[in-house]
């Protein structure tokens, strides 16, 4: 075994080389405080036949072991399927480390990152991301690493390295990032995954200049591992493509791409294309009686599209649709469009439209969370749906992807800071945005949408938020140009897709990923301003059709209404068995929720049920004084004298002799059960006991 450390922000962040997965090509433990992660990496001996991409997956796996418990439904106590956290903690490791792979790898490649130990203070996410660039650096897989990622937070207005959960529930800024070097030693991003409270962009261009040394030191010290344990490298060759079919090809070709391209409209641009590649498809399988030489002639009409796009956006400026380089596509938003729901928003730019729902639901409906980190509650939710008639196309309608889940979350937690907060608004709200078209940059597009829904609701957020994405061109030499709004090609095609959402007053979230090497800090720099730019355009649209919040809530949402009583009276609003709140519950159509705090919710369709039962538990929960007076109901008599309910719950004794201001022989002769008898109280003794009295005087 080998071990290897560096010092890592507060903590210490250790490597062990203990070869545990032998068959693998690859494995490495690391470990930070007492949150212990173990990678792996294995690759296929063989190519997959007939496909056009890289096969990688990366799984992120967490082990309620590891935190030592034991969860799940009663009768399956083993981990089933990851948890949304889970997957993003996949994709995000998938995002830093699959720009190191060779264009042109068709076989299987997995990354494998088990949680093993979890402290409940280190956060597994950054250790695994560290720990999958360490694994296949020291492995025999080619991959053009090693990467370096860490988080950066912020305490008392300064960055703090890889914060722990105690520091990032207290901050407004946590921004993940990854990054490599070139070929000069300079850092370049190639991953970046921030969420934060209405942050300046200049206050994120600070901290990924700060980030820029942590991530070399990280990368020279995975550089002393790989020196010492590293496997020699297998050799990767990309198949060529023979001179003289390539001639062929772009003989046919001609001008026929660039003529197809660009054009205005997309239906008639993408079906142009298409019916040339296949044309392109068809003239090489007569010309050439081998098979594979039509798949070359596909791979290489794609190449030549990529080419182009990025040559006529570098040189020109000019891009297939026709646009300016930070010209967005028309925009077109309506709110409240579904009659019955209890908001709705629409959002188009271009033909990508996102349709966003909302429903109000009462504290029951929170989502309890049981995983390995996260145990509690949760009142937030965006879930984001990509059907195949989005692109045109047929599959089986299963569950969520885990990119729809990835975009649902990136929605979800850029809205959050905005939602008001429990004490002000006691309801679970849950957003699902249908991607009704597809054609780039979907999940910015669920951010507006989702702000729309969220106004048309009459939920009081802050302030609206708009979300853009940002593409880029480059090539070899360093020119390269910004494109605001990508589509089609331009995202398919292109080297970057960087998504900034947020309000007018600041950031909300970043999430970028690259297909090239990575980006320097001036691109890094330069996107946000264009970004910026592009939300404030799209926000003024919004605000021209639903400027603030509606000032009601629907008529179809639920009413909520609160009320605080002493904790200690709890059991008295719940009774025997349940007795007391299901009665309540069951005569007044309504739903409540009791917090050991003493809080109550009532919720019910209507407002008048919610005040019903509100005055009910507000009866059983009541204080009673000396002096006061009530119209109670007589419910047990006794030779010494009369029970009497003067509040729900509440009962009080009249002594025989405090029924009448003349002496009573028999209880019965001055009340009877079920009479309703005027009562004063007299007195209340040191055990709550409650004293009437029907004299006069």
């Amino acid at each position: 075994m080998k071990k290897f450390k560096l010092d890592w922000g507060d903590e210490e962040l250790i490597v062990e080389i203990r070869n545990l997965a032998e068959r693998a090509n690859g494995s490495v433990l690391v470990r930070c405080g007492d949150t212990l992660v173990l990678a792996t990496c294995v690759m296929s001996e063989n190519e997959r036949e007939g496909i056009n991409f890289f096969p990688l997956t990366v799984d992120y796996e967490e082990k309620f072991y590891a935190a030592g418990k034991i969860r799940g439904p009663r009768y399956i106590r083993r981990e089933s399927r990851p948890s949304d956290e889970a997957i993003i903690a996949a994709r995000l490791i998938d995002r830093s480390i699959r720009p190191g792979f060779a264009p042109g790898i068709k076989k299987d490649v997995q990354v494998v990152v088990t949680v093993l130990s979890w402290d409940a203070k280190n956060d597994p996410d950054i250790i695994g991301l560290v720990a999958a660039s360490l694994v296949l650096s020291i492995s025999d897989i080619p991959w053009n690493g090693p990467s370096a990622g860490l988080r950066i937070g912020r305490k008392n207005n300064q960055f703090v390295l890889n914060p722990n959960y105690e520091i990032r529930e207290k901050t407004d800024f946590d921004l993940v990032l990854n990054g490599v070097e070139d070929s000069n030693e300079e850092i370049l991003i190639n991953m970046i995954e921030g969420h934060f409270e209405e942050v300046d962009e200049n206050l994120i261009e600070e901290a990924v200049e700060w980030a820029s040394q942590h991530l070399k030191n990280l990368i020279n010290f995975q550089k002393t591992i790989i020196k010492q344990v590293g496997k020699e490298k297998k050799i990767f060759e990309p198949q060529d493509i023979e001179p003289q079919l390539e001639k062929t090809i772009k003989e046919f070709l001609g001008d026929k791409l660039e003529k197809a391209l660009y054009q205005e409209g997309r239906n008639e641009r993408m079906e142009e294309v298409n019916k040339l590649k296949k044309d392109l498809i068809c003239f090489i399988e007569n010309k050439y009686s081998e098979t594979n030489k039509s798949k070359l002639a596909a791979d290489v009409f794609e190449q030549e599209i990529e080419k182009l796009i990025h040559l006529k956006a570098i040189r020109q400026g000019q891009r297939p649709d026709g646009r300016k380089l930070d010209e967005m596509r028309e925009i077109d938003i309506e709110a409240g469009i579904l009659p019955r729901t209890h908001g709705s928003g629409l959002f188009s730019r271009g033909t990508t439209k996102s349709l966003s729902i909302l429903t109000l639901g009462v504290p029951g409906d929170q989502q309890i969370l049981e995983g390995m980190e996260l145990v509690g509650k949760k009142r937030f939710m965006h879930h984001y749906n990509f059907p195949a008639y989005s692109v045109g196309e047929t599959r089986p309608m299963r569950g969520p992807s885990r990119r729809d889940i990835g975009h649902g979350m990136l929605a979800e937690k850029t809205l959050l800071p905005l939602i008001p907060g429990f004490e002000k608004f006691p309801y679970t709200i849950r957003i699902v945005s249908e991607i009704l078209s597809s054609n780039g940059s979907t999940s910015m597009a669920s951010v507006s949408s989702s702000s729309m829904a969220l106004m048309d609701a009459g939920v009081p957020i802050k302030r609206p938020a708009a979300g853009i994405s940002i593409g880029l061109m480059s090539n070899q030499k360093g020119d390269y140009c910004l494109l605001t709004d990508i589509q089609g090609p331009e995202d398919h095609h292109g080297d970057m897709d960087f998504k900034v959402a947020g309000t007018k007053k600041g950031v909300l979230s970043i999430q970028m990923d690259v297909k090239i090497t990575g980006i320097t800090k001036k691109i890094f720099n330069e996107a946000l301003v264009q970004g910026k730019k592009a939300r404030l355009q799209i926000l003024e649209k919004m605000e021209k059709v639903l400027a603030s919040p509606r000032p009601h809530l629907s008529s179809y949402a639920p009413k909520i209404l609160t009320t605080q009583i002493n904790p200690e009276k709890i059991r008295e609003i719940i009774g025997p068995g349940g007795r007391i709140i299901n009665e309540i519950i069951r005569e007044c159509d309504v739903s409540i929720d009791v917090e050991d705090t003493g809080r109550i919710f009532v919720s019910a369709e209507k407002q008048e049920a919610a005040e019903k039962a509100l005055e009910w538990i507000k009866n059983i929960t009541k204080e009673v004084e000396i002096g006061e007076i009530f119209q109670g109901k007589v419910k047990k008599i006794l030779n010494f004298g009369a029970f009497v309910e003067i509040l729900p719950g509440q009962e009080g004794l009249v002594h025989i002799s405090q029924l009448a201001d003349h002496r009573v022989e028999k209880v019965e002769d001055i009340v009877k059960i079920g009479e309703i008898v005027p009562v004063k109280v007299i007195g209340i003794d040191e055990q709550g006991r409650i004293n009437l009295s029907l004299k006069t005087n």
